[in-house]
């Protein structure tokens, strides 16, 4: 898919997710209702935020991207300059986080957890690095010297909904991120499941399973949460009573 046709419907969902919120009073059941989660896989895109140092990070030219079949694409989500293609599974989640009760901080280990438990279920060890965000695999063959990233992020908080997400890089080309520096992090090496896993590696379908899985209970779980502070803070309020 096209990245702007996809971003054109993040916005759709963003839209929606407000319209929802400002028609309930209260928290809305079920959990499915504090937003949506779009799954996509791209076609080739080197995809630019705004920060100013971002552009410096596109090291290919354009005839050598043309000779790719790689386009670029500005987007107002955090993070520096990533790729986007096929073999890649991006997760969109479009979620209210004030009815999640999430700051960003939380949100951004939400979403790492949910990674790295996916990850642990195909049999593949990851990490955070408190520097970096994302999921990155221990040193081992295939990278000995450091770590590499599997998974990145990057979103949007807008009235505090999210934008953009995450990209798990199945069986994606790797060779794309030699044209850029990923992330804007200088020799740090990105991977896949595929060259980590070999032929243990799960199909594209069995990754949108897992990673849908584990999105969904941490959701679920953070909405609970949340509902069950509001009914605690309700009964602590003091009654009000005649004087």
């Amino acid at each position: 898919m096209a990245y702007a046709p996809a971003y054109d419907r993040q916005v759709q969902r963003v839209e929606a997710v407000l319209a929802a919120r400002a028609q309930s009073a209260a928290p809305p059941e079920p959990p499915a209702s504090a937003g949506f989660l779009l799954l996509v896989e791209h076609d080739p895109v080197v995809t630019v935020s705004r920060r100013p140092q971002a552009r410096q990070h596109l090291i290919a030219t354009p005839e050598l991207l043309a000779r790719h079949g790689v386009s670029v694409a500005e987007t107002d989500r955090g993070g520096d300059i990533t790729y986007h293609g096929p073999g890649q599974l991006v997760v969109y989640p479009i979620l209210d986080l004030n009815l999640l009760n999430l700051g960003l901080h939380d949100y951004m280990r939400l979403l790492e957890g949910a990674i790295i438990d996916a990850c642990a279920a195909w049999g593949l060890p990851t990490q955070r690095d408190p520097a970096a965000t994302g999921v990155w695999v221990p040193p081992r063959a295939t990278h000995p010297r450091h770590a590499a990233k599997v998974c990145a992020m990057g979103v949007r908080v807008r009235r505090w909904i999210s934008m953009h997400g995450l990209a798990l890089n199945v069986a994606t080309n790797l060779e794309h991120f030699d044209l850029i520096v990923p992330c804007g992090l200088v020799g740090r090496p990105v991977t896949s499941l595929s060259r980590e896993l070999g032929a243990a590696c799960p199909s594209m379908d069995d990754a949108k399973r897992e990673v849908v899985a584990q999105l969904r209970a941490r959701i679920n779980a953070a909405y609970a949460s949340a509902i069950e502070k509001r009914r605690v803070a309700r009964a602590d309020a003091p009654a009000d009573t005649p004087g």
